[in-house]
C-alpha cells in the first residue's frame, strides 16, 4: 500500500515574523487534497505561516515537512525546489506588467527548466483554458481586469502541476462577485485535479460557502477550529 504524501506538516513548531516569534507551538498536519483556511487578525501570523512554508522566513524552534523537505534544515540551493513543487497566489498577483500573459507564463516555465518550447507552448494553453483565459493570451496585465489578473496568477500556480497551492488573501482586492468566481476555481482545481489548497483568508463567508479545514491564529497561537460533529468524536475518543 502506498505511503500517503503529507504536504505539509508542523509538529510543534514556532513561527517567525522577522525575527521574532509570531506564533508558538503549532501542530498541523495537511493531507493531500485538503483544502484549508488560515483565519485570524491582521498581524495574527497566517502569512508568516505561508511565508514559512515557502521557505521566505526560516522556521523557529520545532520541526516542519513541505513535500518532502524538512524546513528546519533545508539548504538555499534546495530551496527553489521546494517551490517548484508548490503553486503560490499573491493578493497583489505580481504579474510582469510589461510583458502579456503567454510571456509571463514563458518567463516562469523557462526560469524552471522547461526546455522544449512546444512544451512550453502547450502547457501555456493548457492552464489558460483551465482557468478561462485563453482568449486573453496575448493581453498585457494592465489590460486586463483585477479578478482576470488573478485567474492568469492561479494559472501561473499551476504551470508545474504543484500537487499544494499556497494562497495570500487571493480575493483580497477583488469586488464581491470577482471574488466568488476566485472562489469556485480554487475549489474546483482542489476537487477536480486532487491539489491540496491553502488560503489565508479575512472572509470568513467563504469558509460557509465553500466548507474546509480552518485553523485559525489568534494569541500568539494556531488551532484548528473543529465543528459541533468533530468536537464530540474527538470527546468519544478521548472518553470525556
Amino acid at each position: 500500500m502506498q505511503k500517503e504524501e503529507i504536504p505539509v506538516r508542523f509538529e510543534h513548531a514556532d513561527i517567525l515574523g522577522g525575527e521574532a516569534k509570531v506564533l508558538y507551538d503549532v501542530n498541523m498536519e495537511i493531507h493531500q487534497g485538503d483544502f484549508v483556511y488560515l483565519t485570524g487578525k491582521v498581524g495574527s501570523g497566517k502569512t508568516s505561516i505561508i511565508r514559512t512554508i515557502i521557505a521566505e522566513n526560516r522556521l523557529g524552534d520545532g520541526h516542519a515537512e513541505v513535500c518532502g523537505y524538512q524546513l528546519e534544515r533545508i539548504k538555499s540551493k534546495d530551496i527553489p525546489y521546494l517551490r517548484r513543487k508548490i503553486g503560490i497566489v499573491f493578493q497583489d498577483f505580481q504579474l510582469l506588467m510589461d510583458r502579456s500573459v503567454e510571456e509571463n507564463l514563458e518567463f516562469v516555465l523557462q526560469a524552471t527548466g522547461w526546455k522544449d518550447a512546444a512544451a512550453r507552448r502547450d502547457r501555456i494553453d493548457e492552464v489558460l483554458e483551465s482557468v478561462g483565459m485563453s482568449s486573453k493570451a496575448h493581453k498585457e496585465p494592465p489590460r486586463l481586469s483585477g479578478g482576470e489578473q488573478q485567474r492568469v496568477a492561479i494559472a501561473r500556480a499551476l504551470l508545474n502541476a504543484p500537487g499544494l497551492i499556497v494562497a495570500d488573501e487571493p480575493t483580497g482586492n477583488l469586488d464581491n462577485d470577482t471574488a466568488e468566481g476566485i472562489m469556485q476555481l480554487l475549489t474546483a482545481i482542489n476537487r477536480e485535479k486532487g491539489t491540496t489548497v491553502m488560503m489565508v483568508t479575512h472572509n470568513t463567508a467563504f469558509c460557509e460557502r465553500y466548507p474546509g479545514r480552518i485553523f485559525h491564529c489568534e494569541n500568539e497561537s494556531c488551532h484548528e477550529v473543529l465543528s459541533e460533529e468533530e468536537n464530540g468524536a474527538a470527546a468519544e475518543e478521548t472518553g470525556e
